[in-house]
């Protein structure tokens, strides 16, 4: 692997032969990353561009007030919330964050050909796949910044820390108007393999405990940019959901000594009506308790904590199996004539954290919508929101039938 200290080239021994991994900074100082699987560039024939001409300061330079006075820069903190025990980010400097720019102002869009500065992420005219850091990070370790927690003003229930950890930006596509559904198995596969290659990367990271690779896609969503990518984030702790889940996944384990995870797929395997998509390696299915108006859970037939654990087949059969999904669920809902209505959805990846409960963790993805019929949403009401009690609009069963129809 490259370092992300200098410019380089390198193919990882499970990218070989089909992907190239180029390393750069941008002009900030942060890292940009191009997968390539088309030539010349993944023989290494041609680099991608690598130098970022944007005048950035460095994002960890000294920020001057308006006396002119010099300040370390901050970054974001985590407040502990004394009521839950869960940690909240408290990222002040997103609120500034683009949104919903015009098209020719799009700074995930590949650069223009012959310009000599726009403010777009990518240096490169045309990438395949792209990762770099975020430019609003809600997790970022400042260099010398001490990472214990600390008492404010000596309150013992007020605590806070460094939101040390990374938040990284995954571009599935060169062209703003594609979207992952529309991406080819090829390029799939690199997306894969990008996801498998950051999980990998940033496990490493000290004080990192674990890794949430996920897409937000469509206005309903609240995506402030309208181009095919995702996000990936380092969390320096266990996030909620997760802890939830290996607190019911230890208590399956200390009573039968099995995986509860293993179980869910085997008991969907059995009765087989909320499986919506079989593949060699995949399964694909709604959960027994749904919560939204569409889910769908996808995972691996073999028991493996997280991504860098699957085999080059498991990681070929997702490449197609996920596609097959994504453009079977643009299909839930049709209009008025009859027209398929692109599903607005939230889909991430549950990887086994990087230390903790690793044992009785398995990999899946989980994709949700809040659309629950063509034009109308599921809001959170009070019992969901104020108490996170859920209420499902609909069952998981007619979810199933809908999907098994579209097959």
């Amino acid at each position: 692997m490259s370092t992300p200290d200098s410019p380089s080239d390198s193919t990882a021994p499970d990218l070989a032969a089909r992907v190239r991994r180029t390393s750069t900074r941008l002009a900030d100082g942060r890292e940009l990353l191009y997968f390539d699987d088309s030539e010349p560039y993944v023989s290494g024939a041609a680099t991608r561009r690598l130098d970022d001409p944007r005048p950035l300061p460095d994002r960890f330079a000294p920020v001057v007030d308006a006396d002119g006075v010099a300040h370390p820069v901050t970054g974001p903190e985590l407040r502990l919330d004394p009521l839950t025990g869960e940690w909240i980010p408290m990222a002040a400097h997103r609120m500034n964050r683009t949104f919903l720019p015009p098209a020719d102002a799009n700074p995930l869009a590949p650069a223009k050909p012959g310009a000599t500065y726009q403010d777009g992420e990518i240096p490169d005219t045309d990438y395949d796949v792209v990762v770099f850091e975020n430019r609003f990070p809600s997790l970022m370790a400042v260099p010398g910044v001490d990472d214990a927690t600390e008492l404010v003003d000596g309150e013992p229930l007020w605590q806070r820390r460094p939101a040390n950890g990374r938040c990284e930006v995954i571009c599935f596509s060169s062209d703003p108007t594609a979207s992952l559904a529309t991406v080819s198995p090829r390029r799939m596969r690199t997306i894969v393999e990008a996801w498998t290659d950051r999980t990998r990367e940033l496990s490493a990271l000290p004080g990192v405990e674990q890794i949430f690779c996920f897409e937000n896609r469509g206005k309903e969503i609240g995506v402030t940019l309208h181009h095919p990518h995702g996000q990936i984030y380092a969390f320096p702790y266990v996030t909620p959901k997760t802890r939830a889940m290996l607190r019911q996944a230890r208590a399956h384990h200390d009573a039968t000594g099995r995986v509860l995870l293993r179980d869910v797929l085997d008991a969907e395997l059995r009765h087989r009506e909320r499986v919506v998509l079989e593949s060699e390696h995949w399964v694909a299915y709604v959960p027994y308790a749904a919560r939204w108006p569409v889910e769908v859970h996808l995972a691996p037939r073999r028991d493996v904590p997280d991504l860098p654990a699957l085999t080059d087949a498991e990681k070929a059969d997702l490449a197609t199996t996920y596609l097959t999904l994504l453009r079977r669920l643009d299909q839930f809902f049709v209009d008025g004539d009859g027209g398929a209505i692109p599903l607005p959805y939230i889909s991430g990846w549950h990887q086994a954290p990087v230390r903790e409960g690793r044992d009785v963790s398995r990999l899946h993805l989980q994709v949700f919508s809040v659309l629950r019929a063509p034009g109308k949403l599921k809001y959170l009401a009070g019992v969901e929101s104020a108490m996170a009690s859920w209420i499902s609009d609909t069952t998981p069963e007619r979810i199933a039938r809908r999907l098994q129809e579209l097959a």
